[in-house]
């Protein structure tokens, strides 16, 4: 039993994989007019399809929404019962369909040619009524259904998914959408904190563990101890950074056997302290971190040491 399953798994798997693999063939000169076409629309892009097909309009449509293209869904069974007056003059609509010929989408295709809104059908057959009355057309054809009865749709709405994407990421290029125009539009849960969240906002609230280069041994220990960061910044007379002491310097220097009656800061610290400023996003620190497999970096506003931040402040606010 266990073999079948595994082996029914691994044939969906690779039906579907070859479904969205001859999508390829189907990025033409016809997928860039269309492209083109809603980009120069004006309006929105009103997305409609019925059955399985609708719900792969709903994850299009919020993929367009969160890349920069305004877009609507309306199910094309409701459409011909008033949902039709969402649409507006400057819309283009996107009609979904495998076979392009559901009763629904013979109806509703007439009515929308007569508001002279651009029409794009994505469609599994180029030969059905919506492909022949589209003005674009979005190839999704598939040869078989990774059901064993060739029936339920499943590679065909897999190709429908990867179509809608390709559209957007086009779209959303077009746009010049951007990483800070992405952030605005997902302000919430652990993505929304990778995109907005910045260095000073983890920071602020951080003791400023620092001492001077003269400092001594019992100085630098108490500082580290009091400030609870697990290093210290070292500075100058000027106030400037010129590097950084943690406890596991402190460790190595013990190891190392020196006379702690002499020992001052200017004998432990590193003086290739990481620094980062407060603007910076928290995932640009924490990749600082990793990089060089430290786990605290010193906040510095221009040459003025501004605090410090520690791996334990990014695993705080979910960002690890």
């Amino acid at each position: 039993m266990s073999v079948s399953i595994r082996e029914t798994a691994l044939r969906t798997i690779r039906l579907e994989a070859e479904s969205v693999s001859n999508l390829a063939d189907f990025i033409d000169d016809r997928f860039e007019k269309t492209v083109q076409a809603i980009h120069s629309a004006g309006g929105r892009l009103v997305v409609s399809g019925i059955g399985k097909s609708a719900v792969v309009a709903q994850k299009i449509v919020a993929t367009l929404n969160s890349t920069g293209t305004p877009s609507l869904f309306m199910h094309a069974a409701d459409a011909i019962h008033g949902d039709l007056g969402m649409i507006q003059q400057d819309d283009a609509v996107l009609i979904i369909s495998k076979s392009g010929e559901s009763p629904e989408i013979k109806v509703l295709v007439p009515l929308i040619k007569n508001f002279g809104n651009p029409l794009i059908g994505m469609v599994g057959s180029i030969d059905s009524f919506l492909a022949k009355n589209s003005d674009h057309v979005l190839n999704t054809t598939v040869s078989q259904e990774a059901c064993t009865n060739n029936l339920a749709p499943t590679s065909s709405t897999t190709a429908q998914m990867v179509m809608g994407d390709a559209l957007a990421v086009c779209l959303m290029e077009l746009n010049g959408f951007t990483g800070d125009d992405f952030a605005k539009f997902h302000p919430g849960g652990m993505l929304g904190k990778k995109l907005y969240l910045r260095v000073k906002d983890l920071c602020a609230n951080n003791q400023k563990p620092a001492v001077k280069t003269s400092a001594s041994l019992r100085e630098i220990i108490v500082e580290i101890s009091e400030k609870r960061m697990g290093a210290t910044a070292v500075l100058n007379d000027q106030d400037g950074v010129v590097g950084i002491i943690t406890d596991g310097d402190l460790r190595r220097m013990l190891e190392n056997g020196e006379n702690l009656n002499t020992i001052t800061a200017k004998d432990i610290y590193s003086p290739t302290a990481k620094t980062i400023e407060p603007e910076a996003l928290a995932v640009d620190a924490l990749d600082l971190l990793r990089k060089n497999d430290i786990s605290q970096l010193i906040v510095t506003q221009g040459s003025a040491y501004a605090g410090m931040l520690h791996l334990h402040d990014l695993v705080r606010e979910g960002i690890v």
